[in-house]
C-alpha cells in the first residue's frame, strides 16, 4: 500500500494488508454493519407481528362478549286492566215517622171518668197507624198494623255462606305478580345467576305460574334458542317466592311470561 493511500484506507485494509481478503475474518468484519442492520430489521418485524396479532386476537374476543338484556316490560301476557271504579253507596233517606196510638187496656168506665186523650180515634184513622207504647203524630201508613211483640223467643240463625277457594289460574289480572323488590331487584337476580352460553344470542320467553302463596311452578320455555331455554328455565326455578297477583282484592294464581334477551356486543 502506498503511503498516500494510507490516509484514505480503512482500518481493516491496513490490518489485512498482504493477506487473503476473499473470506474469513476480513469478510466478517467488512460485512458486520450490513448483517447487524438485517438482524435488527427482522427482529423489529417479528415484534410488530406479535403485537399486531395479540391486538387483533384481543379485539376478536371482546367483540364476542355476551350482554344479557332484560326488558323493562317484564310481563307480556294479557292486558293489564284498570280496577273498576266502584261508586259510593247512596245515602239512605230517613224513614218518615209513622203515627202511633198508645195501646190501652179496655175497661168499662162511666162516661164522666173517661179522659179525652183516652178516647180512640175513628176506625178509618186506626187502620193506617201502628200500635205503640205512646201516642204521637206522623205520616199514616197503608201497611197492615201489627201489634208489638211482648217477648223474646228462639230465632232462626242464618249461617253465612262459606267462601269458596278460587283455584283459577288467571292470564289477565288487575295487579300482576312481581318479584320481591320490584323490577330492579329482578334484573340484579338475573344478571347474577344467568349463565350465558358461548356464541349463542337471541330472545327466550319463559312462562310459569305464580300461585297464591308466591310459589313458582310449571316453568317452561315457549320460544327462543334451545341453549338459552334450558338456562332460563333453571334460573327462574331458582328465583324463590314472588308476590302473588291480585284480582278483585284477593290473591290469585296467575300466569307469568318473562322475556330474556341475549346479544353479542358486535351485533
Amino acid at each position: 500500500m502506498q503511503i498516500q493511500d494510507i490516509s484514505r484506507a480503512d482500518i481493516l485494509d491496513i490490518l489485512f494488508e498482504g493477506r487473503n481478503k476473499d473470506y474469513g475474518a476480513y469478510d466478517l468484519r467488512k460485512t458486520y454493519n450490513r448483517r447487524l442492520t438485517k438482524a435488527l430489521t427482522a427482529m423489529a418485524s417479528i415484534c410488530l407481528l406479535l403485537i399486531g396479532g395479540y391486538t387483533l386476537a384481543g379485539g376478536s374476543r371482546s367483540s364476542n362478549t355476551h350482554t344479557l338484556v332484560i326488558d323493562d316490560t317484564v310481563v307480556l301476557a294479557g292486558t293489564v286492566h284498570e280496577p273498576p271504579i266502584i261508586p259510593p253507596p247512596p245515602v239512605p233517606k230517613p224513614q218518615p215517622q209513622l203515627a202511633t196510638i198508645k195501646s190501652t187496656t179496655i175497661r168499662i168506665m162511666p162516661d164522666q171518668q173517661v179522659k179525652p186523650e183516652d178516647v180512640p180515634p175513628p176506625n178509618d184513622a186506626t187502620d193506617q197507624v201502628k200500635i205503640g207504647t205512646d201516642t204521637h203524630g206522623g205520616e199514616l201508613s197503608g201497611d197492615i198494623v201489627e201489634a208489638p211483640s211482648s217477648g223474646t223467643g228462639v230465632q232462626n240463625v242464618i249461617e253465612a255462606p262459606k267462601k269458596e277457594e278460587d283455584e283459577t289460574i288467571y292470564r289477565s289480572v288487575e295487579i300482576e305478580s312481581t318479584y320481591p323488590g320490584g323490577l330492579e331487584s329482578w334484573k340484579r337476580f338475573l344478571l347474577r345467576n344467568f349463565r350465558v352460553p358461548d356464541e349463542v344470542s337471541g330472545t327466550v320467553i319463559v312462562q310459569f305460574i305464580v300461585d297464591k302463596e308466591g310459589n313458582v311452578s310449571d316453568v317452561k320455555a315457549i320460544s327462543g334458542p334451545d341453549a338459552l331455554q334450558a338456562e332460563a328455565v333453571r334460573v327462574i326455578k331458582k328465583s324463590g317466592q314472588w308476590t302473588p297477583a291480585i284480582q278483585n282484592g284477593r290473591k290469585v294464581n296467575s300466569y307469568k311470561k318473562q322475556p330474556i334477551v341475549v346479544r353479542l356486543e358486535n351485533e
